[in-house]
C-alpha cells in the first residue's frame, strides 16, 4: 500500500486531498496540522502529524520524527500557504511581518521539508513531490489588466517555482519526481478572506474538492518526463490572463510559462 503525505491538510485544498486519498482505501494517508490536537471531521484512519508549523526552522525535523522505520512515501503534496494583500498606497502598503510569513511558508519551508525527507529515506526512486504554487507566480502570465500589488504572495509563488525546478535537478538521479502546479482558482476561505470571492463566478473558481480531484489525477499520471515543470492540470479555464498572454485554443493540462 502506498503512503501519501499532505502538508497543510486541515482546510481548503489540503483537507479535500486528505479526504479523497483516504476514501480510495489504496493509501496510508498522513496529514499535517499546526494544532497540537487531532483535527475533527476526517476519516478515522488518517494519521495526523500535529504541531507542524512551517514558520519554524525545525519544520523538516518535526515532520520526519513521526516516521520511524517507515518505507519511502509515494507522494508528498505541499499545499500550505498564506495570503495577505498589499498595495503601493501610503495608507496600506506592504507589511514586513506578513511578507516574511508568505515567503517562509510558500518558498522557504518546502526546501527544508524536502531536504529532511530525502535524508530520512522517505523520498526515493519513484516518489513524487507536488508543490502547490499558483498562476499568480508566473511572470509570463502577468498582464497589466490585473495590475500590481500583492507583492509577497505572488513573488513567493515565483520563488516556489524556482525551488521546485532546482529540487528537480538535485533529485533527478535519485528518481524523485518534482511537480509544480497551479491547482485552480478556488472558492476557499483564503481567497474569500482577501476579497477574491467577488471574482469567483467570473473567474470560473472551483471548489477545493474539484481542484483536489484534478490534482490527484495529475499526480497519478505524473512521471519523470514532467519533473521540474510548471503546469495547470485544469488548463486555462480559470487563468484570467491566459488568452492575452498565451493565445487561444490552449490545451488541458496547460504547461505554464515561468
Amino acid at each position: 500500500m502506498s503512503a501519501v503525505l499532505v502538508i497543510g491538510a486541515t482546510r481548503g485544498l489540503g483537507a479535500s486531498l486528505v479526504r479523497r486519498f483516504a476514501a480510495t482505501g489504496n493509501s496510508v494517508v498522513y496529514g499535517t496540522s499546526r494544532s497540537s490536537t487531532v483535527p475533527t471531521g476526517f476519516p478515522e484512519h488518517v494519521k495526523w502529524l500535529s504541531a507542524i508549523d512551517l514558520m519554524k526552522s525545525s519544520v523538516g525535523d518535526d515532520i520526519v520524527k513521526y516516521f520511524v522505520d517507515s518505507k519511502p512515501l509515494s507522494t508528498v503534496i505541499i499545499t500550505a500557504g498564506h495570503f495577505s494583500t498589499e498595495d503601493i498606497s501610503a495608507e496600506k502598503g506592504p507589511n514586513w511581518d506578513a511578507e516574511l510569513q508568505m515567503y517562509t511558508t510558500s518558498s522557504v519551508a518546502p526546501v527544508f521539508i524536502v531536504h529532511r525527507l530525502v535524508h530520512a529515506g522517505l523520498l526515493a526512486q519513484g516518489s513524487k513531490v507536488v508543490l502547490v504554487s499558483s498562476e499568480a507566480g508566473s511572470i509570463g502570465l502577468r498582464h497589466e489588466k490585473e495590475g500590481g500589488g500583492n507583492y509577497a504572495h505572488h513573488a513567493s509563488k515565483s520563488a516556489l517555482n524556482m525551488v521546485g525546478k532546482l529540487l528537480s535537478l538535485d533529485l533527478k538521479e535519485r528518481g524523485v519526481i518534482v511537480s509544480i502546479v497551479h491547482p485552480g482558482f478556488m472558492r476557499t476561505e483564503m481567497t474569500k478572506g482577501v476579497g477574491y470571492d467577488k471574482y469567483w463566478d467570473a473567474g470560473g473558481a472551483v471548489t477545493p474538492d474539484e481542484a483536489a480531484s484534478s490534482l490527484i489525477k495529475w499526480t497519478d499520471e505524473l512521471d519523470i518526463s514532467k519533473s521540474g515543470e510548471y503546469w495547470a492540470p485544469r488548463g486555462p479555464r480559470d487563468i484570467g490572463t491566459a488568452a492575452e498572454t498565451l493565445g487561444t485554443n490552449l490545451k488541458t493540462p496547460l504547461h505554464l510559462p515561468w
